[in-house]
């Protein structure tokens, strides 16, 4: 007894690190260099790293914190920590770390990218290392992350780093000739409140009001009335379902699925009326579709579009394809036989993992494809729950502010970094105006709470995407949120990617992420490593009206404005007149400026240049090859000028 009662004490004194500091980990370069963990109170702790030895002892809850001087780029070096015990940590280089974050686009993985088989091969950077937070919420700040590790990249591991952080990193390291460290803490679908403290929200006029009516109940207690809720929820839908039959057999042609509820394909299953909220698990769909023998003997296509997050396809109980992603248009084709003249049942398990879930995007995709044109399948499916999974029985990220900041941000503080690259603003589309406040709020939360002074933050400004078919006439979020992104550069320290040019139109992933990340890179070259060059499209600087022309003028020029069209036509301008109706406009350059005008509009007063949610006709460069930026002239009230952000909304 004697000898486990002396052995528990020895393991409560252990030194622990944070799991941000591992084998392989880069820290950040010519900046002091934040070690820390926990002990037992007043453990004498040592470190020890490319010839310096600094030491101090834990306070008396047992936290401790060394600050080795800067250093130049270099390694790989052994990093030693000592106290009752000791942990060496290997190949640690000296480079330049920068933390990824934001929601499913920066998230977003190597893998997954336009010609990804190619990029993982020729991926072997030794230089380029990612640490990947896993996904966690809290109520109250933690001290750690989970288990995480860092990767070196190569053929075998980067199909999992983040694309953007990846092609970013890339350049930094074939111009700098140095290591890059990327901390990936994201999570698709979040919104920019969930990754602020709540101290900030407390000293915003804005938010204060929100952040008093957050309730004080712990995580736990939340996710028990959130799974009450949702198991109630389930009964009640599915109260005509009465067979227990395993769901082997809901493929079969021979199941009776008739008392299944109906539901739309036409997107995800939280949006439906009534919609799946919170749920994340296991959900079949179901559809009968009726063919002539002369189709049915033929080979057949069935096109399912986009599911998120992975799908196991049957037809006639017969599997025809399945897909682990969630980005991937489903194309099976469908050997002669399995279909049959007369009825057929198409049945789809769909499992989602966490966000969105089920299909989406356009349903007129939604077909069998036949050699004489296609049949429509968008109509008609029922589906049924197979099974919530544990995860979703916990309170989701955008459930209450703060969650992320507190379990996926907080932990990595005091790490040194350079800077952050960010990729979001999806999910605050609809309250866009807002986001003006709510952005910047954040981007200075995070500078405060890590003590660096204003480091670089660099993001990526909504991409191209036919969310809602929104436009000048009838408003666009996503212009308003691309907006609200402008505005924020108006924080020292900031810059931002145009990317309305490599967006598309049915995807909200779009896959070409090499672009993103070299964009973001090109502003940290120039404004940061000294390495002088145009790093950002033709910004809006002023107007002025000549006749019935509107005479704009541009910073960022580069060598010069640009058109990609071979035919000289400049698309995505409109100009309006006191009516405050807008036109499609002609434009041409003269002197390095833009002449815009429309025929229809004799005394112009405003002007939009790719005002929609959609803007990928957009086709305004600099030289440099660089694009303009969505921008108005105007300050009329916009379609999300009202709107707030409430708890639970």
């Amino acid at each position: 007894m004697l000898a486990g009662f002396l052995s528990v004490l020895a393991g409560n004194g252990q030194v622990k690190l944070p799991v941000i500091f591992g084998d392989h980990m880069v820290i950040q370069r010519d900046q002091p260099v934040s070690v820390w963990g926990w002990s037992s109170p007043n453990e004498k702790i040592v470190v020890k790293m490319n010839q310096q030895v600094k030491e101090t002892k834990a306070d008396q809850s047992g936290k401790w914190l060394i600050k080795l001087d800067p250093q130049p780029a270099g390694g790989p070096y052994d990093l030693t920590v000592e106290g009752k015990n000791r942990f060496i940590l290997h190949d640690v280089q000296i480079g330049e770390v920068w933390i990824c974050s934001g929601q499913s686009n920066m998230e977003f993985q190597l893998n997954q990218v336009r010609n990804a088989t190619t990029e993982i091969k020729e991926s072997n950077y030794p230089e380029i290392r990612q640490i990947k937070v896993a996904l966690r919420v809290s109520d109250k700040p933690k001290e750690d992350i989970p288990p995480a590790k860092w990767e070196v990249s190569s053929d075998l591991t980067s199909g999992n780093f983040t694309a953007v952080g990846y092609f970013f990193a890339r350049e930094l390291v074939k111009q700098l000739h140095v290591a890059v460290g990327l901390i990936n803490s994201t999570w698709g679908g979040t919104m920019v409140e969930t990754w602020t403290s709540r101290g900030a929200f407390e000293k915003s006029p804005e938010f204060q009001s929100m952040i008093a009516t957050k309730p004080g109940k712990d995580i736990e207690e939340i996710a028990k009335q959130k799974q009450h809720a949702l198991v109630q929820y389930i009964s009640i839908l599915q109260k005509n379902i009465s067979d227990s039959l395993p769901e082997s057999d809901w493929k079969n042609p021979d199941y009776n699925s008739q008392a299944w509820p109906k539901i739309s394909v036409a997107s995800t299953w939280e949006n439906q009326d009534p919609g799946l909220n919170d749920l994340d698990g296991i959900v079949w769909y179901r559809k009968e579709v009726t063919l002539n023998a002369d189709i049915a003997d033929k080979p057949l296509v069935l096109s399912l579009g986009k599911i998120d997050d992975f799908d196991e396809s049957y037809v006639n109980g017969v599997l025809v394809g399945s897909t682990r992603s969630y980005n991937e248009d489903r194309l099976y084709r469908v050997p002669v036989g399995v279909f049959k003249a007369g009825r057929n049942v198409i049945a789809v398990r769909v499992e989602d993992t966490g966000g969105g879930g089920g299909f989406y995007g356009d349903s007129t995709g939604i077909s069998l494809n036949t050699s004489n044109g296609n049949i429509p399948l968008g109509n008609n499916w029922v589906f049924r729950i197979a099974k919530s999974t544990s995860f979703s029985q916990g309170a989701g990220p955008n459930d209450y502010p703060c969650l992320l900041y507190n379990a996926m941000i907080h932990p990595l503080i005091p790490y040194g970094i350079r800077g952050a690259i960010w990729y979001q603003g999806e999910a605050n589309a609809d309250r866009a105006f807002q986001y003006r406040t709510a952005f910047p709020l954040m981007i200075t939360d995070w500078r405060q709470h890590w003590g660096e002074g204003d480091f670089p933050f660099y993001f990526v400004q909504l991409a191209s995407f036919n969310s809602a078919n929104g436009n000048s006439q009838q408003g666009s979020a996503w212009a308003e949120l691309r907006e609200a992104q402008t505005k924020t550069l108006s924080l020292p320290n900031t810059g931002m990617s145009i990317t309305t040019d490599i967006g598309e139109s049915n995807d909200i992933h779009p896959k070409n992420k090499q672009d993103v990340g070299f964009r973001l890179a090109v502003i940290a070259l120039n404004n940061i490593y000294k390495q002088p060059m145009e790093f950002s499209g033709p910004v809006y600087e002023s107007m002025h009206v000549e006749g019935n022309k509107i005479v704009l003028s541009f910073t960022h020029t580069g060598t010069g404005l640009m058109i990609k069209d071979k035919y000289g036509y400049i698309r995505g301008f409109e100009i309006a007149g006191p009516d405050h109706h807008f036109h499609y406009a002609k434009a041409f350059i003269q002197h390095n400026e833009i002449f815009v005008y429309s025929e229809e509009v004799e005394h112009p007063e405003a002007l939009r240049y790719g005002w929609a949610d959609d803007a990928g006709d957009c086709n305004l460069y600099n030289k440099e090859g660089l694009p303009a930026g969505p921008f108005r002239t105007d300050q009329w009230k916009g379609i999300t000028d009202d709107k707030k952000y409430a708890i639970g909304k």
